[in-house]
């Protein structure tokens, strides 16, 4: 999961890309970057490991100018943390240049990546989303958006993507729409994101969603939109209002609190705990369900574990060992109010086991009498291929263990998940439309044939001496 974030036709792109960026910081931890091309066609690119405060020093926003730039917060499902996998990509091709920033997963990738070795392609990171790179350096079409439909025809996948050609921003969202992808407009300048929370935050005002399989393209023309891409059944990424999106934003059309809310009353149904003397989140992505669970159960809710909200998120780190690490410095529970108390502790899902089973730990130590967990997800069974690090079934606990087996190594009293169909049921618009492959195990496409390679971000195959690549990588500037 990646979050990106692009401005057309303002002056001041990349310091509103920056700012898209921070509201975007959940989506990625891991490195950020920002491209930038000014008005006489020179694009420059920062990338740094980290967080966006930590990637961009004040004279690297200086040289950023001009009235385009992308920016992109990195969470890795395909390649390694390193930083020639971050994003922005900015390559030169014999047109001009490319830059590329992309949330989601390719699930052909590997097959793509080595049909474009064969043919002399020579690849400079891990990652996915250089595939579409070489594929729209070699595209052909007589316009920016023809060209960019040409190089995704037979890409399969997840996708939302912003793209710099010259001086043409184009977006395009995969036919399943899997991932969030919404325009706004500041003034004269156009603005796209990832979560309508990165609109808010540099005050631009929400026009619509990109729709799945579309291409918007703009320059000194006007925009232009064209449904390039065959329709697909649409199978938009439950765990989106489960867990990734931001509870102020508004996805897939519908408010991300109230669906969350709506998740806990329903769990509140579904697994009741009526003995229960008070219910608590782990804080933040739980705190609406835990806010509905109070409200449909009439138990108190109470703010019963801190967050450090110097530390980020647990799950998306990208090892297991930095994943440990933080759940010791990041929660601290409140004894005055657990002690010799039963409680709900509300978690918006169960992955690896590992946070869960260490939070268990604190809340015992600090005196409760009996700990009753519900999670407001049906359990993670199966890998995703579309987006989400869960690529292996053996790291998924639910999948390893029975039911009996769950409560006894969390340390629980009680453990109730959320139905499958209770889940959906408090999705916006409805429980139609929506993948739920890691929670059922049904794939709305064929799976990965390599699900290792793809994770690995897939064989590179040496290029022989005289091949002439087709991209040059570029580390500060291209005219």
């Amino acid at each position: 999961m990646c979050g990106i974030f692009g401005v057309y036709g303002h002056p001041d792109a990349a310091a509103l890309t920056q700012l898209g960026l921070y509201s975007l910081q959940h989506r990625g931890q891991e490195s950020a970057g920002i491209v930038a091309v000014d008005g006489v066609g020179t694009a420059r690119v920062s990338r740094a490991m980290g967080l966006v405060s930590e990637g961009f020093a004040d004279d690297e926003m200086a040289a950023l100018t001009g009235p385009i730039a992308i920016g992109h917060t990195r969470y890795s499902t395909a390649g390694s943390s390193v930083i020639e996998n971050a994003q922005p990509i900015l390559a030169r091709v014999r047109r001009g240049h490319i830059a590329l920033a992309h949330n989601g997963n390719l699930t052909n990738a590997v097959e793509l990546r080595r049909a474009l070795e064969d043919d002399g392609a020579i690849f400079t990171s891990t990652m996915d989303s250089e595939v579409i790179v070489h594929r729209i350096a070699r595209a052909t079409g007589a316009t920016p958006e023809a060209r960019v439909a040409n190089a995704l025809a037979g890409v399969e996948g997840a996708y939302c993507l912003l793209v710099v050609l010259d001086d043409t921003v184009l977006v395009a969202r995969d036919p399943h729409g899997w991932r969030p992808l919404v325009m706004g407009r500041l003034g004269d300048g156009i603005v796209f994101a990832s979560e309508t929370c990165a609109l808010d935050i540099v005050g631009a005002t929400q026009e619509r969603e990109i729709k799945p399989g579309e291409i918007v393209a703009v320059d000194r023309h006007g925009m232009r939109s064209a449904q390039a891409i065959a329709p697909e059944p649409i199978t938009r990424c439950v765990f989106e209002h489960v867990y990734f999106a931001r509870p102020d934003s508004k996805v897939f059309g519908g408010s991300v609190d109230r669906s969350r809310r709506a998740l806990g009353r329903q769990l509140a149904r579904e697994c009741p705990a009526p003995d229960a003397d008070l219910v608590f989140a782990v804080p933040d992505s739980s705190n609406s369900a835990a806010l509905g669970f109070s409200e449909e159960s009439g138990i108190p809710y109470e703010l019963a574990l801190i967050r450090n909200h110097y530390v980020g998120r647990t799950f998306i780190q990208p090892t297991q060992a930095g994943r440990d690490a933080k759940v010791k410095v990041k929660y601290n529970p409140v004894r005055e109010l657990l002690e010799g108390k039963r409680v709900v502790m509300v978690d918006d899902s169960i992955v690896r086991g590992t946070t869960t089973r260490g939070l268990v730990s604190l809340v015992r130590a600090a005196g409760a009498r009996e700990v009753h967990m519900r999670v407001s997800s049906a359990p993670i069974i199966s890998p995703c291929y579309y987006g989400i690090d869960t690529p292996r079934r053996e790291e998924l606990i639910a999948a390893q263990m029975t039911h009996e087996e769950l409560v006894r190594h969390l340390g629980v009293d009680s453990l109730g998940y959320l139905s499958i169909d209770g889940m959906l049921s408090a999705m916006p618009e409805g429980p139609q439309g929506y993948c739920h492959a890691c929670f059922s195990g049904r794939y709305p496409t064929a799976t990965p044939a390599e699900p290792e390679a793809l994770r690995a971000g897939g064989e590179v195959i040496p290029a022989a001496d005289d091949a002439a690549p087709p991209l040059t990588p570029i580390a500060a500037a291209v005219g």
